[in-house]
C-alpha cells in the first residue's frame, strides 16, 4: 500500500469504472436468453460486489435473521450484536454517565476489540452516517424494519473502503412486505426499575410493479441508579470494606482554617444544628462525613427514541428497479452524575472577606460538592437519511450482467443540554461583598451600593446540604442565578454517489469468471460547538472548543471471482477471489488496497477457506480538525516521591522546581494514596491535522465440515490474525511524564505547567501515528438440527470466540520498547461461548441462550495489601501485580406460543438465574467496580405479536 501514489497506477480500474457507467438498463431479476422464463434472484453478500450465493463460504459470515432476532429479549440491534462471541468491549456503554461529548447516547459495536470506529456498519450495503469522531450509531435503524443483520468477520477496505479493518456489519431492511404486524413489549429488571417499552407497528403493500413498506417504532428504556445496585450503592469496597473512591468534597462543605475554640487548621464542617456563623460551631471533617458520588449518579442512562422507516420499490421497465430508503430517527439519552465536587482554589473563588457567611472575616478556601443540583445532560439526536438506487441487468452474450446506480444523503443533527455546571461568572459575585439589608435577606454588594438581587444572589457554601438558611443552594432562585443551562450542537452529513457493476466475463472450464466493479463519491461533512460558557472556561464543565471540518474522496474498485478446477477428484471446487480498491482523499492523498481470497472443497462436505486483507482507516473530522477538550486523568507522576518507579530529586524535576520528597496530590489536593492517581485539575487534549491513516493487515483460515453421515450438522473453524499500524492514539499523559522526566527529553516538557508545591496544574496532549497492535485466535461454531422427534423439532448452535493474542505495543519506565498482553483484561476474554438451544412443536417454542465469559485480570496496584493474587507478577522487566477473577455465565430463556388469531405471545428473561458478575476496582467500560458489559439483574419482558 502506497499514500502517495499517482492515480495512473490503479491500471485497469478506470477502464472498468467506464464499463459501470455504461448506460444499459435491466431489473433486478435474471432472466435466461428465453426472455419467457425467470429465474431466482442473484443476492450480493456482504463482503463481496459479485452476485451470486458460490462467494458466501469464502469469508466468515454470520447471518440473523428476523426469527433468530425476535427469539432474543433485546430492542436494539446493538444490544443483539453485544452478544456475540467476537464482539468486543462495548464502546461509550449504557455504564458510562460520566462520558461526555458529541458521540454519548449512541449505540456502537466494536467486533474483535478493535474499537467501533474500525468496524463499518452499511445499512442495505450503504455506510451509516457518522459522529464526528467516526461513529456509527446503531440506534438510528429501527429494530422492526429489520429483515436479517449480516456480519462478516474479515477486514474488507478493498470492497467497502475506509474503517472495515476488524469487519462489516451489513444490516438488511424489510422489502416487498404484504399486509401489517403490530408488537408491543414490556419489561424490566426485577429489582422493579429500568423500565422498557416498545411499539412498533410495520405495514405493506405490493402490487403487480412495485410497493412500500413502512415501519415505525417507539422504544423507551428508563436509566437504573447506581444507588439500587449491591457493587454500585457504596462505591469501591477496598480491602479493609472502606470505601476507597467517596470524595473529601463533601456535600456538607467545608473550609481550611482554625477549627472550633483554639483549633488548628483543618478542613472544617459545621456541627449538627450548629450556627454557620460562629467559628466554635465547626469540627475537622471526617471521613465518615464524605460524599459518596455513586447516590446520585446513574448506573445505566436513559433512552427514548422515535423512528420511521419507508422503503418503496418500483419497477420502471422488465429491466429497470427504483429503489429508495427514506428513515428519520429521534433519540434521547439522559445522564445523571453526582453534583460538582466545586474547589474555590482551584478557580481563584474564595469566598469574600466581606460576605455575610464568611465566619473568620478574611477570605477563606473552601471545598463543597454541590448536591442539590445533579449535572444532567440531555442528548437530543435527529437522523434524516434518503438513499435512492436505480438497478437492473442486461444481457451480454450468453452473461448476465448486474449493475445500480446510487445516492446516499445522510444528516445528523445532535443538540445536547447540559444543567448542574455553575457559572463561574455567578460564582465569583455570588461569593463575593454581600450583606443582610433591611428585610433580612442576604444581598450582594453593601449597604451602601447594594446590586439587586434580580442581578445576584449570595451564596453560603458552608451551608450543609438539607440544612436551610440564607444563601442555601437549596433556594430556587439561587439555583437559578448560578446553574444555567448549556446548549452544545452539532451536525454532520454524508453525501455519497455509487455506480457498480458485477457479472460474467467469459465461461472457463471450471464455470463463469466473476467481475465486479464500482466508483463511489463521498464527501463527509463535520461540526460541533460546544456551549459559549464551555468554550470561553467560564463553567465547572469540561472545557472544549468548536470541532469543524470536511473532506472528500473519489473511490475505484475491481474485483474478480476465478473458477479454476471443479468437480475433480480432490477439487470438488477451487476458487479464487482478488478485490483491489483505490483511494484518493482530498486530505491526505491516496492509498491502494488489496484482498485475496480462496475456497477449496476437496470433497463435497468439506470446505477450507481463507483471505489475505489490507485495510485502512482514514483519520476522522475530529482527529483532525477537532477542537480541544479537556478531562480530569489518572495518572502516575514519575516526580512523585512515593509513585512506582519515581525519579524524584533528578535533574528533569528539580528543573521544574518539584521539591525534594513530594508526594503527587490528587483529588483535593490531598496525597495520593494510590496509583494512577486522578488530578485535581482539568487537562486539555486536541487534534493533530497531520494524521495520516491506520494501516492494516488481517489473515484468516478455516474449514467448514458437513458430514454426510449426520445430516443436519455443520462444524466450523476459522483463525484470524489482525494487525495495525499506524493507530491513532492519544499521545497518553503517562507517555509525555515518562519522556519528558525519565528519560530527559526537555521537548516533551513544554505543555506541563506545575504549582509552587509541585502538582501538575496545566497539561496539554493530542493525538497522533503511535500506536500498533495485534491480535490473533479462533472461532469455532457448531449447528446441528436434529430429526424432527415426537417431543418436538430441537436446533442447537454452539459458537465460541477464543483469543491466543492481543497485544499492544509501548515503552517502559526505561523507555523501551514493550509488548504488552492485554488478553484477559475485562472485554478482553480468553473465550467467550454462546450455546443457543431452540425447541419447537406445533405453536409453541422455548429458546434457551448460555453466554460464557471466561475469568478476567486487572492490574492491582491500588490493592496490594492483600487483594492480589498474583502480587509478584512481572511484565516486561516492571513490577504488575495481579487480580484474577473466575468465569461467568449468563442465561436466557423465552417461550413463546402462535395464537389461532394469528398472533404470537412470547415472556422471557434476560440472565434468568439472576448471575452477578464479580467486582472489578479498576471499572472498565463502566463508572463502577463492574464491568460494563455484564448485566446488572434479572431482566423479565413480555412481548405479544398481532400479524394482520
Amino acid at each position: 500500500m502506497n499514500l502517495r501514489t499517482p492515480a495512473l497506477r490503479v491500471g485497469l480500474l478506470p477502464a472498468g469504472i467506464a464499463i459501470a457507467l455504461t448506460p444499459a438498463f435491466a431489473s433486478a431479476q435474471e432472466q435466461s436468453a428465453d426472455q419467457n422464463t425467470t429465474t431466482l434472484d442473484r443476492i450480493e453478500i456482504t463482503g463481496s460486489r459479485i452476485r451470486g450465493a458460490d462467494v458466501e463460504t469464502q469469508q466468515p459470515i454470520i447471518t440473523l435473521d428476523r426469527q433468530a432476532l425476535e427469539k432474543q429479549g433485546y430492542t436494539s440491534v446493538a444490544d443483539v450484536l453485544q452478544n456475540l462471541t467476537s464482539a468486543g468491549s462495548p464502546a461509550i456503554s449504557r455504564a458510562d454517565a460520566l462520558a461526555s461529548g458529541e458521540d454519548v447516547g449512541g449505540y456502537y459495536i466494536d467486533i474483535r476489540n478493535l474499537g467501533a470506529q474500525r468496524t463499518l456498519v452499511l445499512m442495505n450495503g450503504k455506510r451509516l452516517g457518522a459522529t464526528t469522531s467516526g461513529l456509527q450509531d446503531l440506534s438510528q435503524i429501527p429494530f422492526a424494519a429489520i429483515e436479517r443483520i449480516e456480519i462478516l468477520k474479515d477486514g474488507a477496505s478493498s470492497i467497502y473502503g475506509s474503517d472495515a479493518i476488524a469487519g462489516v456489519v451489513n444490516i438488511i431492511t424489510r422489502k416487498r412486505f404484504d399486509g401489517a404486524e403490530a408488537s408491543v413489549e414490556y419489561g424490566q429488571y426485577s429489582q422493579g426499575d429500568g423500565d422498557t417499552n416498545q411499539y412498533s407497528l410495520t405495514i405493506g403493500s405490493q402490487g403487480e410493479r412495485g410497493g412500500v413498506t413502512l415501519s415505525a417504532e417507539y422504544n423507551k428504556q428508563d436509566p437504573v441508579f447506581a444507588k439500587d445496585r449491591w457493587f454500585s450503592k457504596d462505591g469501591s469496597l477496598g480491602p479493609n470494606s472502606t470505601p476507597s473512591n467517596w470524595s473529601a468534597l463533601s456535600q456538607n462543605g467545608s473550609w481550611f482554617g482554625p477549627c472550633g475554640a483554639g483549633g488548628a487548621d483543618a478542613w472544617c464542617t459545621l456541627n449538627q444544628g450548629g450556627n454557620p456563623s460562629n467559628v466554635a460551631d465547626y469540627h475537622p471533617i471526617t471521613s465518615s462525613e464524605y460524599a459518596n458520588a455513586n447516590q446520585q449518579m446513574m448506573l445505566q442512562t436513559g433512552i427514548e427514541r422515535k423512528s420511521v422507516y419507508v422503503n418503496a420499490n418500483y419497477d420502471l421497465a422488465d429491466s429497470i428497479t427504483f429503489n429508495a430508503d427514506l428513515l428519520y430517527n429521534e433519540r434521547k439519552t439522559d445522564q445523571q452524575i453526582a453534583g460538582y465536587p466545586y474547589q474555590s482554589a482551584a478557580f481563584d473563588t474564595p469566598l469574600s472577606a466581606d460576605s455575610a457567611f464568611n465566619p473568620l472575616g478574611e477570605d477563606i478556601d473552601f471545598r463543597r460538592r454541590l448536591w442539590e443540583v445533579p449535572r444532567t445532560t440531555e442528548s437530543n439526536l435527529k437522523t434524516l437519511r434518503f438513499a435512492p438506487t436505480v438497478s437492473g441487468f442486461f444481457q451480454m452474450g450468453e452473461h448476465t450482467w448486474d449493475w445500480d446506480v446510487g445516492a446516499l444523503w445522510n444528516q445528523n443533527d445532535v443538540t445536547k443540554t447540559g444543567h448542574g455546571d455553575m457559572s463561574l461568572i455567578a460564582s465569583q459575585q455570588a461569593l463575593g461583598p454581600s450583606f443582610i439589608n433591611a428585610d433580612g435577606v442576604a444581598q450582594c454588594g453593601s449597604a451602601a451600593n447594594p446590586v439587586d438581587l434580580s442581578a445576584c444572589r449570595p451564596w453560603n457554601p458552608l451551608l450543609p446540604y438539607g440544612v436551610a438558611g440564607q444563601g442555601s443552594l437549596a433556594d430556587k432562585a439561587t439555583q437559578d442565578y448560578l446553574f444555567p443551562y448549556f446548549t452544545d450542537t452539532g451536525r454532520t452529513k454524508t453525501t455519497s454517489f455509487t455506480a457498480n457493476l458485477s457479472g460474467s466475463l467469459v465461461t472457463l472450464p471450471a464455470g463463469d469468471l466473476g467481475l465486479a466493479v464500482g466508483y463511489e463519491h463521498r464527501k463527509e461533512e463535520g461540526r460541533f460547538v460546544p456551549d459559549a460558557f464551555n468554550q470561553s472556561g467560564q463553567s465547572t464543565g469540561l472545557a472544549a472548543t468548536t470541532t469543524e471540518g470536511e473532506y472528500q474522496l473519489n473511490e475505484f474498485y475491481l474485483e474478480l471471482n476465478v473458477p479454476v478446477l471443479s468437480d475433480l477428484p480432490f477439487a470438488k471446487e477451487l476458487t479464487i477471489n482478488v478485490a483491489s480498491r483505490y483511494s484518493d482523499y482530498s486530505n491526505f492523498g491516496d492509498t491502494i488496497n488489496s484482498k485475496f481470497g480462496f475456497t477449496w472443497r476437496p470433497i463435497d462436505e468439506l470446505l477450507v477457506r481463507g483471505t489475505y486483507a489490507e485495510g485502512f482507516r482514514a483519520p476522522t473530522i475530529n482527529d483532525l480538525y477537532g477542537g480541544t477538550g479537556s478531562s480530569f486523568e489518572s495518572y502516575i507522576d514519575p516526580c512523585g516521591a512515593n509513585a512506582p518507579g519515581s525519579v524524584n530529586g533528578n535533574a528533569a524535576c528539580n528543573a521544574a522546581g518539584v521539591p525534594l520528597g513530594y508526594v503527587q496530590l490528587g483529588q483535593g489536593l490531598e496525597p495520593c494514596s494510590a496509583y494512577p492517581c486522578a488530578t485535581p485539575d482539568q487537562f486539555i487534549n486536541g487534534s493533530n491535522p497531520n494524521l495520516l491513516p491506520e494501516t492494516s493487515k488481517s489473515k484468516t483460515a478455516g474449514i467448514v465440515w458437513s458430514p454426510r453421515w449426520v445430516e443436519g450438522l455443520d462444524i466450523s473453524l476459522d483463525w484470524y490474525n489482525y494487525k495495525i499500524e499506524n493507530m491513532i492514539i492519544a499521545d497518553s499523559v503517562d507517555r509525555i511524564l515518562r519522556d519528558c522526566y525519565v528519560l530527559g527529553d526537555s521537548t516533551r516538557c513544554e505543555g506541563v505547567t506545575r504549582a509552587a508545591d509541585g502538582h501538575i496544574t496545566q497539561m496539554f496532549y493530542g493525538l497522533a501515528n503511535l500506536g500498533q497492535m495485534e491480535t490473533e485466535g479462533y472461532d469455532v461454531g457448531i449447528k446441528y438440527r436434529l430429526p424432527e422427534m415426537g417431543i418436538g423439532q430441537f436446533n442447537i448452535d454452539w459458537q465460541t470466540s477464543y483469543v491466543s493474542k492481543y497485544d499492544e505495543a509501548g515503552q517502559n519506565a526505561a523507555g523501551e520498547n514493550i509488548t504488552i498482553g492485554r488478553v484477559g483484561e475485562p472485554g478482553i476474554f480468553r473465550v467467550r461461548s454462546n450455546v443457543g438451544v431452540n425447541w419447537e412443536r406445533g405453536d409453541f417454542a422455548a429458546a434457551y441462550n448460555l453466554r460464557y465469559y471466561s475469568g478476567m485480570k486487572e492490574s492491582c496496584i491500588t490493592l496490594a495489601d492483600g487483594w492480589c493474587d498474583a502480587p509478584d507478577h512481572i511484565s516486561n522487566g516492571e513490577s504488575d501485580p495481579l487480580r484474577h477473577t473466575g468465569s461467568n455465565t449468563f442465561h436466557d430463556l423465552q417461550v413463546s406460543w402462535k395464537a389461532p388469531w394469528n398472533a404470537t405471545i412470547a415472556l422471557g428473561a434476560n440472565n434468568l438465574f439472576d448471575h452477578r458478575g464479580p467486582l472489578m476496582y479498576s471499572a472498565p467500560n463502566s463508572d463502577f467496580a463492574y464491568y460494563g458489559g455484564f448485566d446488572i439483574g434479572r431482566f423479565i419482558y413480555a412481548k405479544y405479536t398481532q400479524r394482520f
